[in-house]
């Protein structure tokens, strides 16, 4: 290796841990979304079992799908009442980082088989 050569590599390796770096963040930032989508469709698994619970009980199921739906840091979007069975709509606060701003949504539907 002569002396001109020294160092050569360290213009690459930078570039090469920049490049990595990058990928790090992107699927950070993907995997955020992954979460909330998550947390989303939990919430309104829930907030619709609830509602459909209220329901068969006679009592306001849009009222308790809200309410447990509030105790998941969701907030309810939609509420469809059909006889006994329930269709929630929930939208939770997604991850919040320079272009990325995602309020995942999910829907379930709970009532009698």
């Amino acid at each position: 290796m002569s002396a001109d050569d020294r160092g050569s590599a360290t213009v690459p390796a930078v570039a090469f841990l920049g490049v990595l770096l990058l990928l790090g963040v992107a699927l950070g930032a993907v995997a955020a979304v992954v979460v909330a989508h998550r947390s989303a469709q939990s919430a309104a698994d829930l907030a619709a079992l609830a509602a459909a619970t209220a329901l068969a009980e006679g009592g306001d199921g849009c009222g308790a799908a809200a309410s447990v739906a509030g105790a998941n840091d969701a907030e309810v979007t939609r509420c469809v009442l059909s006889g006994r069975e329930a269709r929630i709509s929930v939208r939770v606060a997604g991850p919040r980082w320079r272009m990325l701003d995602v309020d995942p949504e999910a829907e379930a539907r709970a009532g009698p088989a």
